[in-house]
Formats: C-alpha cells, sequence, structure tokens
C-alpha cells in the first residue's frame, strides 16, 4: 500500500494520474496548504521541504519503505516499480524523458508563473508569462501534429503535462490557436483512470 499525500495542484494531481493508470493500490491524504498542513512537524518528517506530493511506499524495492517527494521524481519511480509508461527502447525512453522535462522544467513553473502574477495583480507579469506558456504548448501542437501523444506512446510526458493543461484551459483556449493539444487533452482527457486520478486533488 502507497500512502500518497497531495493537494488540488498540478503537482499533486500528477502521481494521482500515474497510480490510477497502474491500478496500485493507495491512500490518499489530502493536505490543506492554505493552513499550513504542509509544515506540520508529521509531514515535515516525511517531506523536510514540507512541499506536495509525497509517497510512502511500504512495499519497495526488497521489501524496503520508500518515501518520495517531487512529482516527476514520482512519476519515474512508479515506472520503474510497475515496469509501466516508461520505453525499454532507448530511444523512445529519451523522446518520453524529453517531453517529461518540457512538462516539468519549462510549462508547469510558467504555469505557476501565471497564477502567482495574478494574485499579486502584476498584469504585465501576468501577461508576459501567459504568452510564454501560449507560445509553449504552440510548441506541444507542432509536436502533436505528428504524433498522437508527447512522446508517440501514451506516457509520463502525457501525464505530467495533463494536469498543467487542464489548469490553465481557459486561457490556452482564448490566447491560442492549439487544435492539436485540444484533441491530445480530449485523448487524455477521456481516460477513466485519468479522470479519477484527478478528481483525488
Amino acid at each position: 500500500m502507497i500512502d500518497f499525500y497531495t493537494a488540488g495542484t498540478g503537482n499533486g494531481r500528477r502521481p494521482a494520474l500515474m497510480l490510477e493508470e497502474c491500478g496500485l493500490a493507495y491512500t490518499v491524504h489530502k493536505l490543506d496548504l492554505m493552513k499550513g498542513e504542509g509544515k506540520s512537524p508529521e509531514f515535515l518528517k516525511i517531506n523536510p521541504v514540507g512541499a506536495i506530493p509525497a509517497i510512502v511506499d511500504r512495499d519497495g524495492p526488497g521489501g524496503k519503505t520508500v518515501t518520495l517527494a517531487q512529482s516527476g521524481a514520482i512519476l519515474l519511480y512508479l515506472a520503474e516499480k510497475t515496469g509501466r509508461f516508461w520505453p525499454a527502447d532507448p530511444v523512445e525512453r529519451a523522446t518520453q524523458l524529453q517531453w517529461l522535462m518540457y512538462a516539468l522544467t519549462d510549462a508547469a513553473p510558467t504555469s505557476s508563473a501565471v497564477f502567482y502574477s495574478s494574485r499579486l495583480e502584476d498584469k504585465a507579469a501576468q501577461g508576459m508569462f501567459e504568452d510564454r506558456l501560449v507560445a509553449m504548448f504552440g510548441h506541444v501542437d507542432k509536436r502533436l501534429a505528428d504524433a498522437e501523444y508527447l512522446a508517440g506512446g501514451f506516457g509520463l510526458a502525457d501525464m505530467a503535462l495533463y494536469p498543467v493543461y487542464d489548469a490553465r484551459k481557459p486561457l490556452l483556449e482564448a490566447k491560442g490557436n492549439l487544435p492539436n493539444v485540444a484533441r491530445w487533452a480530449a485523448s487524455v482527457g477521456g481516460r477513466p483512470a485519468v479522470q479519477k486520478g484527478m478528481a483525488v486533488a
């Protein structure tokens, strides 16, 4: 059984998609970040950084308990644990890794910047980050013109990027001409495991 610590953010939703897609048994622990539950002494023992998501897998390699944070690290760990969504072919794996990193290090932080600048009511910064995010999804749209999913077959990269799309869908639809992204999002969002995972946090 895996204990899954999460909240209703893109970071918090990524592992939920993977847990559902892999059919793994898990218990959800929702943290109210606005109430400071991420900084509680109990949670800081699990993740000293005090950030979600985190998992505690009591059935890790060799029967050892694995405690892990960071959504990308959790995705990769679960892929290795289950042997799913991590191609055996080195070229396919490299492509999956490229788009996984694009989702985690480019698109997700920019989406966060859109959120924070809107909260600060910094219209100039908000507009800049919105335009940057739309441009990033423009690159995704070009990629999806030649592939059903980001790395060919459905995988970690799609699970990493979909929560970003879901959070910024109104912006992307209003400012972007992204027909391939729309098709991809409908396909990813139509998967039963993704729907369950998105509803977890």
